[in-house]
């Protein structure tokens, strides 16, 4: 099988497939049109973000038998025309679901205890206690939405802080020891901390506007290291001005792009993104909670382990 490379992954990624015979080719700088004129010599495209894999590349590559993407989802991806054309789609949720939830973890702590904020002050010679006095994990109620792989491994990573931990998604039964599963009224009544841990589709897209953020009855901090597309940020900054939303810890934006490599293109910044660089109770990281050292093998692996799997009969 040869497998064309068009996206930067760990090199035992390639390695693998090497093992089993597969014949790796690498380019990281044709534009789409160039890649689609030779797409049809392979059996195989390992991606990420690069571009959009849509209906009038999967014509031109009328030998593919594979789309890996490493990462966690495929909307990237025209699935159900791939899956018509015979393709195998592979992804990758559980390579970096630990990363993620260790992310989300990460930036409610720091949230809650003032960390960046404490520290901006110390390097500035203030030492400033009262006004950086934090808040507990214990005896909140976390509210997640979504419990595939990325929100029981934020989930589990919760259960030693004794706090309450609800989930709703829309799959029945998927509720465990970690996550007690309610309805997304009993959600929005309890939830004092809401993380996002669904996927980009019709369902998740701009899902968290004012009518959502309006039927919780507390006001809550939110967390997403989902997508940035599942929340509507000029609704996010109304809620955070009233106080409805508490504060935000946000890994994702709106504002990305497919590729996720770019957000600053131009010096004309929205004005809801203005005002959460400017706000003290938000806390922004640059789509890297699934971005680890760690996370970066692991993904790899996981896609050769499904390729060697479902082409080869053999576990890597």
């Amino acid at each position: 099988m040869k497998v064309l490379h068009i996206d930067s992954n760990h090199t035992v990624l390639k390695d693998d497939l090497a093992l089993l015979g597969c014949i790796n080719h690498e380019d990281y700088t044709s534009s789409k049109t160039e890649v689609e004129a030779k797409i049809s010599d392979y059996d195989g495209i390992v991606i990420r973000s690069r571009f959009k894999i849509d209906k009038t590349f999967i014509d031109a590559a009328s030998n593919l038998k594979f789309i890996a993407r490493v990462g966690a989802g495929l909307e990237s991806i025209d699935c159900d025309y791939a899956i018509s054309k015979g393709i195998f789609l592979v992804a990758a949720p559980e390579g970096n679901m630990n990363a993620v939830g260790e992310h989300a973890l990460g930036m409610i702590l720091s949230l809650f205890n003032n960390l960046k904020r404490a520290d901006l002050q110390i390097r500035q010679g203030q030492w400033l206690r009262e006004a950086n006095r934090g808040l507990e994990l214990e005896g909140k109620t976390i509210g997640l939405i979504g419990y595939g792989n990325m929100g029981k491994a934020f989930a589990k990573k919760l259960k030693g802080f004794d706090c309450e931990v609800i989930c709703y998604d829309l799959k029945e039964n998927v509720g465990d020891e970690n996550a007690k599963q309610v309805s997304l009224q009993e959600l929005q009544e309890k939830t004092d901390v809401l993380s996002i841990h669904t996927p980009h589709n019709d369902q998740s897209f701009k899902m968290i506007d004012t009518n959502f953020i309006q039927k919780f009855k507390k006001p809550f901090y939110i967390i997403n290291t989902a997508r940035g597309t599942a929340i509507v940020t000029h609704d996010l900054v109304d809620a955070l001005k009233s106080g409805k939303i508490l504060g935000a810890c946000l890994d994702v934006l709106e504002y990305e792009k497919l590729s996720f490599e770019n957000l600053f293109e131009n010096k004309e910044l929205p004005t809801a993104f203005e005002y959460l660089i400017n706000a003290e109770n938000v806390l922004l990281s640059p789509h890297i909670a699934g971005w680890t050292v760690e996370s970066k093998f692991k993904l790899a692996k996981t896609i050769t382990k499904k390729i060697a799997l479902h082409f080869f009969n053999k576990d890597l």
